[in-house]
């Protein structure tokens, strides 16, 4: 495959040959930087994990050089951090028995760019190879730039092909930004309770993240539980894990939807929420 980043590559870890490893994907998850995908479509991971029918190949966008460091990583430089951070992805991708990993190697200024149709266009050769089931990005109301610039330029290189060959479900996945807010019915909650010895080595494997300041595997996994536990305020707990997404597949369905107008429709709906609910109980 060919892309406009000659840094860019496709690593496969059981080594099967390129075409074949593609075209068994049924999952597909589209990140911005190392350790997203882990972090956000768990949900895909787990439910490929191991079998023969289905598989989860994972799209890394950026090259991960402004990460946060301190400790032992504290003198790294950008370059040196991108390639231990490319090393962890790899590491990751064949814990997770992904089909295949893509590490794109773009800046972040050129994902945020809007102008810039280079990932776009790296994105459709990719999403024509796979022919994807299903996607995880990104979602609309992240507060990490970066992440919004993913989330947009997938939904445009979806909005690139035939409607009969796009995926039949879109979801954008939480990493920045909680989306408990939303109401009910517009999240999607995943189960991820299943396999907790995997959650802990996928996120565990990022030592450059952890060690070097930010305990994301902790975070993650407590996050996991406590949507668990506070997702239903008037039944017991169901599962010890929940992750929750927005459906974006209406945006792929109806090209003429404006992602923002899309996105800011789900915040009226709890703002209206939140406005009912408190102007029925204040004192008449």
């Amino acid at each position: 495959m060919h892309f406009h980043r000659s840094t860019a590559e496709l690593f496969i870890p059981d080594g099967r040959p390129e075409a074949e490893a593609l075209s068994r994907t049924t999952h597909l998850a589209i990140g911005a930087h190392q350790d997203d995908l882990e972090i956000m479509a768990y949900d895909g991971i787990v439910r490929c994990y191991q079998l023969p029918d289905k598989w989860f190949t994972g799209v890394v966008m950026t090259n991960g050089s402004g990460s946060a460091r301190t400790g032992v990583y504290a003198h790294y430089t950008d370059e040196q951090m991108v390639q231990i951070r490319r090393i962890e992805q790899k590491k990751a991708a064949a814990i997770g028995d992904f089909a295949a990993q893509f590490l794109l190697d773009y800046t972040s200024s050129a994902i945020k760019d809007a102008g810039n149709e280079q990932p776009l266009e790296d994105l459709k050769t990719i999403l024509q190879a796979t022919h994807p089931e299903i996607v995880y990005t990104h979602n609309l109301a992240d507060k990490h730039d970066t992440h919004v610039g993913v989330t947009l330029k997938t939904i445009a290189a979806l909005r690139s092909l035939p409607a009969d060959t796009r995926p039949d479900r879109v979801f954008g996945c939480e990493v920045w930004r909680d989306l408990d807010w939303m109401v009910d019915s517009d999240k999607i909650a995943f189960d991820v309770s299943e396999r907790e010895n995997l959650q802990m080595a996928l996120l565990g494997v990022f030592d450059s993240q952890i060690a070097g300041g930010k305990r994301y595997d902790l975070a993650t996994l407590g996050r996991r539980r406590a949507h668990a536990t506070y997702f239903e305020s008037h039944g017991v707990d169901v599962t010890t894990g929940t992750t929750f997404a927005m459906e974006l597949t209406p945006l792929i369905e109806d090209d003429s939807l404006d992602p923002l107008v899309f996105v800011q429709e789900k915040m009226q709906h709890f703002y209206d929420d939140v406005t009912q609910r408190v102007s029925k109980l204040l004192p008449r």
